[in-house]
């Protein structure tokens, strides 16, 4: 069984000993799972057989299955959300787009779920197949679909389901740079979250509901926000920036429910490592009384669901083949967390810019820019498979060569910088530079101190007014991630080779791999 971890033994004293008005409800959750079908490693990779044998894994949708289906036998009035991005992260989801998705979706049987960036990496059109698979709404409340034939008049902005005779008002949320992030194309126009979010509140208030949830994929920094500037919104099931909550674990990065003033916060970090629980108390005028829970992790001790096992396999055949070639090996651990390369230079970084760089070099580039946000997972040490690699780099980016001046890359640099306090995936990492940042200056306002560049084999300062042969990814040349300032680009290239077969082959050149930083990016 898995362990019940809530907050202490008053506040479910106060629970069970609840009056006859008030009303249970248990919020069971998930977020930013990107495909992760199959047991993870403790780096959010892949986790082989024999490891999970031996109880080293995690997640995986046949523990989460069986987390579920206790979770709802032990609760009150259970419900279970996902904050988004269920696509994007494993050959499950390249091979089979949003179907393998719907399919455990379906079976884990969720009641909402609001759409994440990634779930417009393939347009409106796989979405839609994705919407018309599964037995629950998808929910967007900070976008206008109507000129978007696929989407309009289909995705709800909010809607309201029914347990034990209640209402309660669901509310979807999506990120406002969704178009920077993703490709949801030019017929959609996100708005800014908290006045769409009021907006449905105000609407499914006057309906009479007063109990209102907000599936947010916006990060714990906007769900924040959006609880202070709103009114009416009594729970936020969050997801975007992976974060932990908890009140056992010195990791977490703040305490689950997180308060602001009468909203409770919940985020279940990712991959499906956890199951978010938790237990809200609303008395009978629709406020909350109590909110208490605490993630469940999915280790060992939760039993596989044999079905889902076997139901996963024979997903994966056809993925067999391509992840199991052995290409390469490191000789340690090579780091891509996100809560390292999104802030910092990291090894994962490195390993990517130097193999972009490496692999056009010869045609005169000398910059290489990876945005942090494409790398989605660490590498164990020792031997190094497709399939892995594959992880890492899951968004089938080309390579893409261009020509700019000194000073867009400097406002490129700019811009990588300026949401590092969001964690988001804009930051740069580079090859071919060094450049030095100023946390304490605000955002595009000068944090780039200075930026060095290779010239006659000694290290120069970069100048501004000559013109720079760079590489990066299609993704980010196209204005990605804010990086709007490639789109006019000089003989601009875009249709490159594979970055994750790029990253392989220079895996392989050096193989056994070394990881490594250098002090490429340092902070003034």
């Amino acid at each position: 069984m898995i362990k019940r971890l809530f907050t202490s033994a008053i506040a479910l004293a106060a629970l069970s000993g609840a009056a006859s008005a008030d009303y249970t409800l248990t919020i069971l959750h998930t977020n930013d799972f990107h495909a992760r079908f199959e047991p993870i490693s403790k780096y959010d990779s892949g986790c082989s057989t024999e490891d999970n044998a031996e109880g080293k894994c995690f997640g995986g949708s046949a523990r989460l299955l069986t987390a579920v289906e206790e979770a709802r036998a032990r609760a009150d009035n259970p419900v279970l959300f996902d904050g988004g991005d269920q696509f994007q992260g494993t050959l499950f989801y390249t091979y089979y787009k949003g179907k393998a998705a719907a399919e455990f979706m379906n079976k884990l049987g969720y009641d909402a779920m609001t759409v994440g960036n990634h779930e417009f990496d393939d347009g409106p059109e796989v979405l839609r197949g994705f919407m018309d698979s599964v037995d629950f709404p998808v929910l967007m409340s900070n976008a206008d679909v109507g000129a978007e034939p696929l989407l309009a008049d289909v995705l709800q902005k909010s809607t309201v389901i029914e347990r034990n005779g209640e209402k309660i008002g669901l509310i979807g949320l999506t990120p406002v740079d969704t178009p920077e992030l993703a490709s949801p194309g030019s017929n959609i126009v996100f708005t800014e979250p908290a006045q769409a979010v009021q907006g449905e509140v105000d609407k499914l208030t006057a309906e009479g509901v007063n109990k209102i949830i907000v599936l947010s994929h916006s990060g714990y920094v906007v769900d924040k926000a959006v609880a202070e500037a709103t009114t009416g919104v009594d729970v936020i099931v969050g997801g975007h920036s992976n974060t932990y909550l908890s009140n056992v674990s010195e990791d977490a990065k703040g305490p689950y429910p997180t308060m602001i003033g009468d909203t409770a916060i919940v985020q279940a970090y990712a991959y499906g490592k956890f199951l978010g629980e938790l237990k809200v108390v609303f008395d009978d005028d629709g406020n909350v009384k109590e909110a208490v829970g605490e993630p469940l992790i999915m280790d060992a001790s939760v039993a596989e669901n044999p079905e889902a096992v076997a139901r996963i396999a024979e997903l994966a055949k056809p993925l067999v083949e391509i992840r199991e070639k052995v290409v390469a090996e490191a000789a340690e651990p090579i780091i891509g967390d996100k809560d390292v390369c999104r802030v910092q230079e990291c090894a994962m970084g490195n390993l990517v810019a130097d193999a972009m760089l490496d692999r056009v070099k010869d045609q005169g580039v000398t910059i290489a820019l990876a945005n942090s946000g494409g790398l989605r997972a660490s590498i164990d040490a020792g031997e190094v498979t497709m399939g892995e690699v594959l992880t890492v780099l899951p968004f089938q980016n080309t390579l893409s060569t261009f020509e700019v001046s000194g000073q867009t890359v400097i406002d490129a640099l700019e811009n990588g910088v300026s949401q590092v306090e969001e964690i988001k995936g804009r930051f740069p990492q580079v090859a071919g530079l060094k450049f030095t940042w100023d946390p304490t200056v605000a955002p595009n306002e000068g944090r780039i101190q200075e930026v060095l560049v290779m010239d006659g084999g000694d290290w120069a300062p970069i100048d501004p007014a000559a013109t720079y042969y760079m590489v990066s990814n299609n993704f980010i040349r196209g204005g990605g991630d804010g990086y709007s300032m490639f789109t006019d680009a000089a003989h601009a290239y875009d249709f490159g080779p594979d970055l994750a077969d790029v990253t392989a082959e220079y895996l392989a050149k050096a193989a056994p791999y070394k990881p490594y930083t250098d002090g490429r990016i340092a902070t003034k």
